[in-house]
């Protein structure tokens, strides 16, 4: 059975949706982005049907402040602090015989989530392609990183040659995206700044008390993005601990060709299903 429950967070009221389930572990889905708690292509109101038919596992999802159903203003998920611990709490006190939350997120909902679990008391993490671009490098072309990934891809397959010759190719485009891999930084002098979103998310998932699944969707920019700062100092505690779990797709939401079905099987796994 599947139900709306309004519940308080920080003088506003959020809404969220529980599909009953009677196991002691249960889901808490965190939308990512300004995306309502049904998810991208309702793939979240899908998982959540199908976790809660098939395993018996209750699933929660809820519109953070300001999107969606709920009240409030949309503060972005650097300040959803609250939402998630409001959630956490809103889950557990529903679902009484529930003795373990394990939480999942995509995109800036999975770094949310790294960086704010331990005060709204979640047990385990399942997180996907997490944000790590600063709001002041966002721009119209994708990470640096994904650019050279896309090129490195592009100069292997002869076809990609035959379009810049006959023009099929926007130079222009092109151009841009070069200048902006030019004007990136690697290496050493590309270390992430201490209170940069790279540095914090690295500090947090490598101080995580709880289990930590990493999710990557491999062709996907943000994935990419991730991937690239993966590799530097900032996450170097937490690589000691967490094995990224890749799946090669470029769909940022897992909505590929069978994409669901595995997302639904590593959602499976961090249930303990």
């Amino acid at each position: 059975m599947r139900r709306m429950i309004a519940f308080a967070c920080a003088g506003e009221t959020l809404f969220g949706t529980l599909d009953e389930g009677a196991g002691q572990s249960g889901l808490l889905i965190i939308s990512g982005g300004n995306e309502i708690r049904s998810g991208s292509h309702r793939g979240m109101a899908r998982l959540a049907q199908q976790t809660a038919a098939e395993l018996g596992v209750p699933v929660f999802r809820y519109d953070r402040r300001g999107v969606g159903d709920s009240t409030g203003a949309n503060q972005g998920f650097e300040h959803s602090a609250q939402d998630i611990a409001a959630a956490a709490a809103t889950f557990a006190a529903e679902v009484p015989g529930m003795r373990r939350i394990v939480a999942f997120g995509n995109c800036d909902a999975a770094t949310a989530l790294a960086l704010f679990h331990g005060a709204a008391g979640i047990d385990a993490l399942l997180i996907a392609n997490p944000w790590t671009i600063e709001q002041s490098a966002a721009s119209d072309l994708p990470h640096a990183a994904a650019i050279r990934a896309r090129y490195a891809e592009r100069l292997k397959d002869p076809r990609e040659w035959l379009r810049l010759l006959r023009g099929g190719v926007n130079i222009g485009k092109v151009l841009k995206g070069i200048g902006k891999v030019i004007g990136s930084r690697t290496g050493p002098a590309a270390a992430a700044s201490p209170d940069s979103l790279a540095a914090r998310l690295g500090a947090a998932l490598g101080s995580a008390q709880v289990p930590v699944t990493l999710l990557i969707a491999r062709r996907d920019n943000t994935a990419i993005a991730f991937m690239d700062a993966w590799k530097g100092e900032a996450f170097a505690a937490a690589r000691t601990a967490i094995t990224p779990v890749e799946r090669d797709t470029a769909s940022h939401s897992f909505a590929g060709p069978g994409d669901e079905a595995w997302l639904f099987d590593r959602v499976k796994d961090a249930l303990g299903g």
